[in-house]
């Protein structure tokens, strides 16, 4: 009885969490990082050039935007027509941008992002579970299989194809299942370990970390009861995130292409604040997005924003 019961509930968890991952729609970019009909007109009919620079320099001056492209010019997405938020990219089989974005999974058929990030973490885990708990309460008859323990019917082989298939698929997800844990605990995607986020002084792969209790929180939010569950409860917008800020070298280049700080397009400092207080008191006890901040680090080495040029990435 003990066993039919955990095996229902490890088998629930997992169908639910597996559901949620497959029908949770990926979350766009909002309308505030779309260009506006204007703005779209000017950025077609200008050549490329200081005109275009200065069309998206101007969509973008309200946005919390803090990543750049390798070449220091803001992130602009030319099929969804937007400025890509923070964290946020194109995915190629979609074809839309999406908020935080981990990697294309074809076992879901769908985009692991932020909307369902947390739901595939579960998913996860409790098919690990499922497996786990399979290949142990299976051992026991395995063992009498290969001590010729059971009667000789078509039920023994049926009892080693479930050990062996229980087995190799918790080896499998464990190792998934790790890696996951890895990138919760540093606050990556699988998109940023491959190419980390470039801020505006310099490419930082753990400007996004807040430590490992924030970094948890951020995925799973502040209500434990929920963790464990498959309903959204992940902090913020997932359009803008708090991020630590990282003193330049004043011996490096100023910006990540190379290019000179004191272009004259450096008259805003990125981001400006945010458009939500989506993130509550995670932005506490890290620098705040408030204008008075913005000012007060004027002054500061590296913090000048970089000459902005046109690059449209997908």
């Amino acid at each position: 009885v003990v066993c039919l019961v955990a095996y229902h509930i490890f088998f629930m968890l997992f169908v639910w969490s597996y559901w949620k991952t497959i029908f949770t729609l990926p979350m766009h970019p909002s309308k505030e990082f779309h260009l506006s009909y204007s703005d779209k007109e000017c950025l077609e009919r200008e050549p490329r050039g200081e005109s275009q620079q200065e069309v998206l320099r101007r969509a973008a001056k309200d946005l919390p935007i803090y990543t750049r492209t390798m070449s220091g010019a803001i992130r602009y997405c030319d099929r969804c027509h937007l400025v890509k938020p923070d964290r946020c990219h194109h995915c190629s089989v979609c074809d839309k941008c999406i908020l935080k974005m981990d990697h294309h999974c074809p076992w879901v058929n769908n985009c692991v992002g932020f909307s369902n990030y947390k739901f595939f973490l579960l998913f996860l885990a409790y098919s690990l579970l499922y497996c786990l708990f399979i290949a142990a309460t299976d051992l026991q008859y395995f063992i009498k299989f290969w001590t010729n323990g059971l009667p000789d019917t078509q039920a023994k082989f049926h009892i080693m194809f479930l050990f062996f298939a229980a087995a190799m698929f918790s080896v499998s997800l464990s190792s998934l299942f790790g890696y996951h844990c890895w990138l919760v605990s540093k606050n990556k995607s699988t998109l940023e370990v491959f190419r980390a986020p470039i801020f505006r002084h310099r490419t930082d792969k753990n400007g996004f970390s807040l430590g490992f209790s924030k970094n948890l929180r951020q995925v799973f939010g502040d209500e434990k009861k929920y963790w464990l569950l498959p309903v959204f409860s992940s902090l913020g917008d997932g359009c803008s995130f708090p991020t630590c800020l990282v003193n330049q070298d004043p011996e490096q280049a100023s910006t990540p292409g190379g290019l000179n700080s004191t272009s004259k397009n450096e008259n805003h400092l990125f981001p400006a604040k945010p458009l939500r207080d989506s993130q509550s008191h995670l932005l506490t006890d890290t620098p705040s997005w408030s204008e008075t901040s913005v000012k007060a680090e004027k002054g500061k080495v590296g913090m000048s924003n970089p000459a902005l040029t046109m690059e449209n990435e997908t």
